[in-house]
This record gives C-alpha cells, structure tokens and sequence, in this order.
C-alpha cells in the first residue's frame, strides 16, 4: 500500500456542502479546493478548506447538510511540532477566516512579505483576501486592497510578474452564470442535468498588480489580459518560453486554454495557438480544468498537463525548444487510462522519492455519465496515480496497488501536495463535491533518500516564489524544481520544495536561481532533511 487514507483519524472532520436543490445550478457541481499552508510558521503544514453553502432561497435542498455541518471555510492546525503527532484542530473561529459564502478556491502568498502567508479566497459571488496578521488570527483586508470581484472566480495564482519583489495576484472567472438565469439543461437519457459552459457567455480574468502599501491596481485591461478569454477554471505560473519572464497558463472549460508569455514591460502577449498549448493533437477544444507543469524527467523542457471530461482524456504538451510544446499524451501512455475520467485537482509529484515525477489525478463527473445506477448524486468516479518509468517510457498506472483509497468511487475536485507529517514524501488533501474531505497520507517513509527546501529570500518575495531550486549530484542529472503554490484546480501547495533522491543520498550541492536572475550555491548539504536557504547565505553564482 503506498497511501492510506487518514482524515477522520487525524483530526479532519470535513464534508463539503453544495446546496444541491435538484434544480441544477452549475455552481454546485464545480467547487471546492483546498490549501497546504504553514500559517503559524511552527514548521509544520496546516490545512485550510474552502465550504459551500445554500443557494436556494427558498431553502429546499435536494442534499441537507450533513450532521455536525459547520457553515463556512475551516481553517485546521497541524499539532504535529508540538505533540509529535499528526493531528489536526480546528481553529477556524480564534483565527477568523470562517468566511461563508458560496466557496470555490484559494491561493496562499505572502504579498506584503512580512513573513506570515495570506490568504485569497474565491467565490460564486464576492471574493476575501486575509491578511495573516502573525499572531494567529486574520483580518479581511478585501475592500482596503482592491481585489474583490463579484463575479464566479474558481482558481487564483500569485506571482511576480514585473519584478518588483511583491506578489501580484492572477483570478480565473469562469461563466456569467446567475440562478435568476439558469437555463435547463438535460442529459443524453432526457434527465434534467447540469449545463456545459457553453450555455453561458465567459467573462475575463483579472490580474491585480501589488502596489506595495497593502493596496492592488487592476491592470487587466492595460496588461493585455483582457483581450482574449475563457471559461477559466485551471491556472499556473512559470516561464514557459525561457526569457526569465514568469508566464500564466490557463485551462479553459470547452475553449482554447491560453498562454500569456510576458513581455518584460507590463504586458502579456496570448500564444497558446502559436505555442502548441491551446488544443489538443486532434486541433478540438477539451474542458480544461486542473493543470500541472514541471520537468518530468529531469532532461531540462518542461511538460504541462491539463486534465479534461470524460471520453477526452488528459492531455499532456512537451517542450520541443523553449516556448513550442507537442501533444505528448499519447507517447507517454496517459490516452488511454484517463478516457473514461473527469480529471480535477492534478500534480506532478514524486510519490516514491525516486527522482522522477509521477502523476495524481482526482476523478469526479460534471454531467450524468451512469444514471441507471439510481444514485441521486451519479457523478462519482475513482481517482489515479500514475509512476513515471522513465527513460521515455512513459507513465504506468498503479491505482490498483496504492491502497483502498483509490478503489472509493467519490466527486472529487480539488487536490494540494504537501508532506503534513514531514516525514519526506508528499502527502496528498482531497476534496470531494458534496462529501467528506481525504487525507492520502503516504507511506513511502525513509525507504528513499529525499530533501525538502524552503526558501526565505530579502531582495524578492519573501516566500522565493518563481524561484528555480537544483540538486546537484555526482554522476546524476541535476533536479530542477520551482517554488510555486499554483497549479492542480482551486487548491494551494506546500511551499517547500520536494526532491526524491533514489538510493544515493551524497549531494554535490544546491543551487537556486532568484527571481530576477542572482544565483546563489550551496555546498555540504545532507540529504534526508528539510532545511530553509536564506538568501544571502550562500555562495554568489
């Protein structure tokens, strides 16, 4: 077995609530996420939770909340610095971000890099930005900030993307949806279901500039984001051409997904088409929704994965020179094991510390795919976990040997990777649509050799994040990470950056690439620790 499940055990009574009415309302099929974040900075990940609520004016609901249902987001610490255990408290209330509305996603930065990580929260209706105030508790600084919006916001991502050293913040809206005009939409078998995104009119992301005195400007309109736009539900920074620039990838649901490659001035060019990540092989637009890039196989080119519905498939792109990518899906053995699934939350990841990335996929369905199974709810499916074989081989599914979690049939969406026991292999929150929360702790343990890097930088954001981390070794490929919270759907990662090092623990050294272009070198690290580099400390590259 190579994940257990855990939640209930250690502390994480969870279960989300949609409001379901029977009337259909897109929004309640759609969240929620979930974040991974040291809030207390104790050393230890805490867990946030993004919780629906009823839309129904009139009360009736198809599904009622469950017993001992708490309204709003939940926010739980790890115990696990003081007690030695992993176990989880909620502490919703004393930390004051139980914020009730109808919740869809999060993204964790530290945007005034004073050391503690905030919070920005989305929604089907208005948005909250928490600004963790160091002592335990959060204040809502939305209005004062600027970074509201009422539309239906599903993923955020923060980033630097001028290089000023400050956060800036990316918000993926989605459809123009509103309960006065829903349309009635019905399955293939004539059942009432839930509509497709193209009943609906898209409206444009945001992109809010950091001005550094705790205020944001909307720049989306200036910066180019405005001109072209989706039904956005997936979002991920990096520099997808190689210019030092941070980029922004977008999944969209039944449309394009987009590229905007930076132009070092403020502004963003859309290239998707131009870089072969808009569609598929095939030229047809998929239903993007969870998205995930690293360098999967330590060769040096980065591979973005979007997940999408049923009888589609993932879709997999590979770099073939900086900023040009292929359709890969096939070659690396992921068509067909994913047909028969809605892919959500996803993740480069390595699970068995071996080096090479492997791939999590949480499964649920958006539309009735099974409705003679009498089910009130049909839309669950199992989720996956593919190895990476490397050396070209593509991935292996191995679902059927990684533990009875794999084998419960939920609506799962969101999926944040974080190692919650620091024990150097990645764990994995997932949530479920209408269900409880799971917790897949990994059991991979000390078998391989790992380290964990955090990072805590003075000239630009605090946190590192944009920042490339490698690992050097003797007679192996060096491990390129980055330092990123974005990616997988709605939900925020463990900051530390997670390296699996095989059998051989010796390291030649680490070496990270600043923002902005400094390098730093570190020699004499050990393996099998999670360490912090303080910029400065180490030696100038």
């Amino acid at each position: 077995m190579l994940f257990r499940e855990a939640a209930a055990e250690v502390g994480l009574h969870f279960h989300h609530f949609n409001g379901a009415t029977g009337e259909h309302w897109m929004p309640e099929i759609m969240g929620a996420g979930v974040a991974l974040l040291d809030y207390d900075n104790d050393g230890d990940l805490d867990v946030y939770l993004v919780q629906g609520t009823a839309l129904a004016p009139d009360g009736k609901l198809l599904f009622p909340p469950p017993p001992g249902w708490k309204p709003g987001n939940r926010l739980f610490r790890n115990l696990l610095t003081e007690t030695g255990r992993l176990h989880f408290v909620d502490v919703t209330d004393q930390a004051g971000v139980g914020h009730v509305g109808y919740g869809m996603g999060v993204a964790v930065g530290d945007y005034d890099n004073d050391g503690h990580l905030d919070l920005y929260v989305t929604n089907f209706g208005h948005n909250v930005l928490y600004h963790n105030n160091g002592d335990g508790t959060f204040t809502d600084v939305t209005r004062q900030a600027g970074v509201d919006d009422a539309r239906w916001s599903t993923s955020a991502a923060w980033l630097d993307y001028n290089g000023d050293g400050r956060l800036d913040l990316f918000v993926c809206n989605y459809v123009d949806f509103t309960v006065r005009g829903n349309k009635r939409c019905f399955a293939p078998t004539g059942d009432p279901d839930y509509c497709t995104p193209v009943a609906y009119r898209p409206v444009p992301s945001r992109l809010f500039r950091n001005l550094g005195d705790g205020r944001f400007e909307d720049v989306t309109e200036s910066s180019g984001i405005a001109s072209s736009y989706g039904p956005a539900l997936g979002v991920i920074c990096a520099d997808f051409n190689g210019d030092g620039w941070v980029d922004i990838y977008v999944a969209d649901d039944t449309a394009a997904n987009r590229l905007w490659i930076n132009q070092g001035n403020g502004t963003f060019k859309e290239a998707a088409l131009e870089s072969g990540v808009a569609f598929s092989a095939d030229g047809l637009p998929k239903a993007g929704m969870g998205v995930t890039a690293d360098d999967i196989d330590n060769d040096g080119r980065l591979c973005l994965l979007v997940t999408n519905l049923t009888r589609e498939g993932v879709t997999l792109f590979r770099e073939d020179s900086p900023g040009l990518f292929d359709d890969v899906t096939a070659q690396f053995r992921l068509s067909a094991p994913t047909f028969g699934y809605t892919g959500f939350g996803t993740q480069f990841f390595d699970y068995d510390n071996d080096g090479l990335l492997d791939l999590f996929i949480a499964n649920g369905a958006v539309t009735i795919i099974d409705a003679l199974r009498g089910s009130p709810y049909p839309y669950d499916q199992t989720s996956q976990l593919f190895h990476n074989e490397g050396a070209g081989r593509g991935f292996r599914e191995v679902s059927n040997v990684a533990g009875p979690v794999f084998r419960l049939s939920e609506v799962s969406r969101g999926a944040a990777f974080g190692d919650l026991d620091n024990d150097g292999d990645v764990d994995i929150v997932v949530t479920n649509n209408n269900g409880p929360v799971r917790l897949l702790l990994n059991e991979i343990g000390s078998q391989r050799h790992w380290l964990e890097v955090r990072l805590e930088a003075k000239t630009v954001n605090r946190s590192g994040i944009g920042a490339q981390i490698g690992v050097f070794r003797p007679g192996e490929r060096a491990i390129w990470r980055r330092v990123h919270t974005d990616g997988s759907y709605l939900s925020s990662h463990d900051l530390r950056v997670h390296f699996g090092l095989g059998d051989r623990p010796r390291i030649e050294a680490v070496v990270v690439h600043w923002p902005g272009g400094a390098s730093e070198k570190w020699d004499r690290v050990k393996a099998d620790q999670i360490i912090t580099l303080r910029q400065g400390t180490g030696r100038p590259l």
